[in-house]
């Protein structure tokens, strides 16, 4: 969480908003953003959407060679729109993107959703290769099983506040769905 708090600490030493902070200089703070919906750009191809998360040239780990080796499905339809690819293939095109800006800190909103169990199952046993480079993770997920599996620490926020917080090993599915519902 320390290295969260980092990149969200101004010169004060305190904590700074980034709303109304433009994308670029968000991006520029090492911030990326794996969009619900994944927000591709449908008349690009997929190394061209991939390609795009590099226009940065921040310094890291995350390359076109990188992403196709974390998604090898890719490399094979790099030539094809990404509206060609199925639902599971677009997503690793969104984190591909997000990754080619070598971020910091990946924010996922809502990674597993509208995919079919396995291919989620195939996503998340990706975030180990993404967490060993040393980027940090914020997962928004709806799959409680797969966030229990990859977090290392739990917030349940409840109308804009923390309704439950803990290490994941600790957190049962009912206290997480009693926190959510408010039951």
């Amino acid at each position: 969480m320390r290295r969260i708090a980092d990149l969200l600490v101004g010169r004060t030493g305190r904590f700074i908003s980034i709303g109304g902070v433009p994308a670029y200089a968000v991006a520029a703070r090492g911030i990326a953003l794996v969009p619900e919906g994944r927000g591709l750009f449908p008349s690009l191809s997929v190394e061209e959407n991939l390609l795009i998360g590099g226009q940065l040239k921040r310094p890291g780990p995350w390359t076109l060679a990188r992403i196709y080796e974390l998604f090898p499905a890719l490399r094979e339809r790099r030539l094809f729109s990404s509206t060609a690819l199925s639902g599971g293939q677009q997503q690793m095109v969104a984190i591909g993107r997000a990754l080619m800006s070598n971020p910091k800190l990946l924010l996922c909103d809502e990674i597993s959703l509208g995919l079919a169990p396995i291919v989620v199952r195939d996503i998340y046993a990706r975030l180990p290769a993404i967490l060993g480079e040393g980027v940090s993770v914020v997962l928004v997920e709806q799959d409680i099983v797969q966030a229990l599996k990859a977090a290392h620490r739990v917030y349940c926020l409840q109308e804009g506040r923390v309704a439950l917080s803990g290490a994941a090993k600790e957190l049962t599915r009912e206290q997480i769905a009693a926190a959510y519902f408010g039951v």
